[in-house]
């Protein structure tokens, strides 16, 4: 998830609390679901974020979600905007697998102090989350003062003109401009292999013939989703901006836009709408269309087990930033129509409304009680048996792990050496996310080993011995009724100079004999892991894991410098 920096004295200034202590900020901000992980150098907040409250990626969204939480602010707020002046012309040369653009003009903002920095993080941190890495979405920003703009057509008059910047595509070598940090002229193509941030996003471009480009009337100032021309570079000293985004699905870059704007707004600046030309249409941008939804007053109220009056609901509703009315039916029914703000990306079903009316009502201030029903809970045979093998594998010396069940292809396949559809462990293949909301997670982990390595990947800084393991879940696609495989399965990795395959079958023999069943470890091959030290592992006669020596290739991948030693087997072969 990501972790975005906050100044808690911009925080204290943008909510209009200076007397907020920093400790008294942090349970409020915990409040919201926002995890304290520390503190910058200088004093800023680390702060984690729930990937759904992507409109809180920085300290204006922060600021205006404690201002509905402190009762400051109550309902939707829409700022008002501007007729547009500005147009952006789309060219039917624009590349295919890029179509889509929108924007606004903000006029008069104040980007001084840390709102500068703070709007350059907001937009990497929707190119990593909503933008997928830039690759359905990407933001531009520019000091409008120095862009030129068109004459909107050769037949257009002085009374009808209006300045205009033009989306269209380019040759790889075509024209050429100055990319930020630069001082070079560099055609796009020149850009992908000589610039490093070019160097960074060239594979998302490698599929292209033409590139997109986004000129005015001196020339190309902006290649998305790549880089920004130096000329229109945004300085604290900038006033009026433009902010373009281009991408791969419009519903994406104007929500994306929307967030920019809010932000934008509450440093002090004029929206200004701009009108996108498409060559068999015109439509305004920035979209700040509002939402509804419809939920009963009884559903709420089951779901966080409170009783509430219509009164209450509504003031809930509009400290989380909502607007509601209700509609009371003849048996006595309540249900509510609630607007949602056009920042908000989450509220895709009913069910997200009560979080938020959970969340302004305060979850830690929720009674917590026993069901109305006549049975008392308890552990389930296969998760007493998962707390057992947890507790061997601690007594062994492992720390215990609880890693997300969802990864990426290259993750789960590739830097392990594997590819999908394989006949070894891990290779099945795999359940994928529709629509995933982050390149990094699109699908259902096939095997927990991959897991362990990412987390081993990240602690490089960590003294050695480190002995990792992790009873999870996994899953592969079949031919059943469902068409996928769950399972729960057992990996273990032993990391330290001297590992070695001996290390790894020890902590197999000390769980077979601990669950009473029959190991045996005959020879066998796997990709991940180095020939000659490789073995399968046989629970009671059945072919349930590997055990090994994890193959230099995939250490060198996951920057290890030391030998790593692991296991993995289906936890079912240790039950009774």
């Amino acid at each position: 998830m990501p972790v975005v920096d906050v100044d808690p004295d911009e925080l204290r200034e943008l909510t209009g609390h200076e007397e907020k202590s920093d400790d008294e900020l942090k349970d409020d901000l915990f409040a919201l679901g926002l995890e304290f992980e520390g503190e910058t150098e200088d004093g800023a907040f680390q702060l984690e974020f729930a990937p759904d409250r992507l409109d809180r990626l920085s300290v204006e969204g922060v600021a205006r979600s404690l201002r509905y939480q402190y009762g400051d602010a109550s309902g939707v707020y829409v700022p008002d905007t501007n007729d547009a002046e500005w147009t952006i012309e789309v060219e039917d040369s624009v590349p295919d697998e890029r179509p889509y653009v929108t924007g606004a003009i903000v006029r008069g903002v104040d980007l001084s102090g840390g709102a500068l920095e703070s709007l350059i993080q907001l937009q990497e941190k929707l190119h990593a989350t909503m933008g997928r890495k830039r690759a359905k979405g990407a933001i531009g920003i520019h000091d409008l003062a120095m862009v030129k703009g068109g004459s909107l057509g050769p037949d257009a008059t002085e009374a009808d003109a209006s300045p205009s910047i033009t989306y269209r595509g380019v040759e790889p070598d075509g024209d050429t401009f100055v990319p930020l940090d630069s001082d070079a002229e560099l055609s796009p193509a020149e850009v992908l292999t000589e610039h490093p941030t070019g160097e960074t996003y060239a594979d998302l471009l490698e599929d292209y013939e033409r590139y997109p480009a986004i000129y005015d009337d001196l020339g190309l100032f902006s290649f998305p989703p790549v880089i920004n021309g130096r000329r229109t570079e945004v300085t604290e000293d900038s006033r009026d901006l433009l902010v373009e985004l281009t991408g791969t699905d419009q519903w994406t870059i104007d929500r994306m836009c929307n967030i920019i704007c809010y932000a934008l707004d509450a440093r002090g600046g004029t929206i200004e709408d701009v009108t996108v030309s498409y060559p068999e249409h015109d439509t305004v941008k920035p979209d700040l269309e509002t939402d509804e939804k419809v939920i009963a007053h009884e559903r709420i109220e089951s779901t966080l087990g409170i009783d509430l009056t219509e009164d209450e609901m509504l003031d809930l509703f509009g400290r989380a930033g909502l607007d509601a009315e209700s509609e009371v039916w003849g048996n006595g029914e309540i249900d509510y129509e609630v607007e949602i703000p056009p920042y908000r990306t989450d509220v895709l079903h009913p069910v997200d409304l009560i979080d938020d009316v959970g969340r302004a009502y305060g979850f830690n201030d929720l009674v917590p009680r026993y069901p109305d029903v006549s049975t008392v809970g308890g552990r389930t045979e296969r998760s007493r048996l998962e707390r057992a093998v947890r507790e061997t594998l601690v007594g062994l010396g492992h720390q215990d792990l609880l890693n997300f069940h969802l990864t990426n292809e290259a993750e789960n396949y590739e830097r392990m050496r594997l590819s999908p559809g394989q006949d070894v462990l891990g290779g099945g293949e795999p359940a994928t996310i529709a629509e995933p909301y982050s390149e990094d997670y699109t699908i259902v982990r096939t095997w927990a080993l991959p897991s362990l390595m990412a987390l081993l990947e990240n602690n490089t800084h960590r003294a050695y011995p480190q002995d990792v393991a992790e009873v999870g879940f996994a899953a592969e696609r079949d031919d059943s009724n469902t068409g996928v495989a769950e399972r729960r399965t057992v990996a273990g990795a032993v990391v330290r100079h001297d590992a070695s395959y001996e290390d790894a079958k020890a902590r197999l023999q000390v769980l077979a004999r601990d669950f009473d069943v029959e190991l045996e470890t005959p020879p066998t091959t796997h990709p991940s892991f180095i020939d000659g030290r490789t073995a399968s592992v046989v629970i009671d006669g059945e072919d349930v894991g590997v055990v090994g020596e994890l193959h230099p290739e995939v250490l060198v991948d996951h920057d290890l410098e030391l030998p790593v030693s692991a296991f993995e087997f289906r936890l079912d072969a240790l039950a009774e």
